[in-house]
């Protein structure tokens, strides 16, 4: 009897959209990040999002036209008046629902692989700021992120002017500027991160010990 071929699992299946909350529907930001989620969504991957209006309902929309599955993380302040909350609007597949923001914003980096970061405030430079130092610690483990939009440019440019930041931390991302190179670069990724040896790797030693 002949073997059935293995085919290896893909290591990027949930992606996580992060950005502004009080863009409007009519607004590029947002349309963009519609259209990226209905093509990501129809190309079998799960849309995570935190719940809210803005990026994050754009993304569950756009997944919903492609007909594809959608999770979000959400929380219901009481003594955040200045967060946007749960959004009735944006209805997901499943609904992860956490007690305050960080456990929010730390539940949305468990459950998603790779993170596609749109123009935001200052919950998006948050969110930024823990995709990239998760990022750097654990390198080779690590979920990339996409940063969308051109702006992104001199932003990176005057961090790497301006900060420490080394080899490492800059190659977990990248700057796409056009929906067509959303899935280029995600694919590329997942590339990258299974030609990644763990041979050698620490991180891979102490689990193999400790099981």
């Amino acid at each position: 009897m002949q073997s059935k071929q293995h085919i290896a699992r893909p290591l990027i299946k949930n992606i996580a959209f992060f950005g502004d909350s009080e863009i409007p529907e009519s607004g590029k930001v947002y349309q963009d990040a519609f259209e990226t989620a209905k093509l990501l969504a129809g190309k079998g991957f799960t849309i995570v999002n935190g719940g809210g209006p803005g990026i994050m309902d754009a993304s569950t929309k756009g997944a919903q036209v492609a007909k594809g599955e959608t999770l979000s993380v959400t929380f219901y302040p009481k003594d955040a008046p200045g967060f946007e909350g749960r959004y009735l609007g944006n209805v997901t597949n499943v609904e992860i629902k956490t007690g305050n923001y960080i456990e929010r914003m730390f539940k949305l980096m468990e459950h998603a692989d790779m993170f596609i970061i749109f123009k935001g405030g200052t919950g998006t430079i948050s969110e930024l700021g823990t995709a990239w130092v998760l990022a750097k610690l654990y390198y080779g483990h690590h979920k990339p992120f996409i940063l969308f939009g051109e702006f992104w440019y001199p932003i990176i440019d005057s961090i790497k002017e301006n900060l420490n930041i080394d080899k490492n931390e800059l190659d977990v991302f990248t700057i796409v500027d056009k929906i067509e190179k959303v899935l280029p670069a995600i694919e590329h990724f997942e590339w990258r991160l299974k030609q990644v040896d763990h041979k050698h790797c620490k991180v891979c030693g102490e689990k193999a010990f400790m099981t």
